[in-house]
């Protein structure tokens, strides 16, 4: 059996000594109760914020008002600010984010239901994913959160430093 993607991702962040902060919407906290499932994460995982609201985006992890009203809490440039928020808040080498609509309800054409953004931040750049995901709400959130675990575990597989 493959090992879980919490586990990859922990002895990558472990291997390499670099710490990760996690900012969370869609996925309610289930990114950073996936990385503490892992024996030892404490040796990586700084903490993480859940920011649902437009106002704890902006007050806790620095999403400018503009880009929320401008592109939306599901969009690209929110997700990159909300990484680049996480990093900061919590003074972690990474920050990874995830954001988007788990549904049913709150789809619209441009964005669907299932629709989702991850985001890493470390010092040598930026990475964004876009998925969408196809199942009901608990489906959605569980694809995102691993999704974003996905993407991450990508970037540090690019030797990232």
């Amino acid at each position: 059996m493959d090992e879980q993607i919490e586990v990859k991702v922990g002895k990558l962040l472990r291997e390499k000594g670099l710490t990760l902060a996690v900012a969370e919407s869609c996925t309610g906290g289930l990114v950073g109760h996936l990385l503490t499932n892992v024996s030892g994460s404490s040796e990586y995982f700084r903490g993480g914020v859940v920011a649902y609201a437009y106002g704890a985006k902006e007050r806790l992890l620095g999403v400018r008002h503009k880009t929320l009203y401008e592109f939306g809490a599901v969009s690209e440039q929110t997700a990159r600010e909300m990484a680049r928020g996480a990093r900061s808040a919590l003074s972690a080498d990474i920050g990874l984010s995830v954001t988007g609509i788990a549904g049913p309800g709150g789809g619209m054409a441009d964005k669907p239901v299932g629709l989702t953004w991850a985001a890493v931040s470390a010092r040598e750049g930026n990475w964004v994913e876009r998925n969408v995901w196809d199942g009901d709400r608990e489906g959605n959130k569980s694809a995102s959160a691993v999704g974003a675990l996905a993407l991450l575990l990508k970037v540090l597989e690019m030797n990232i430093e």
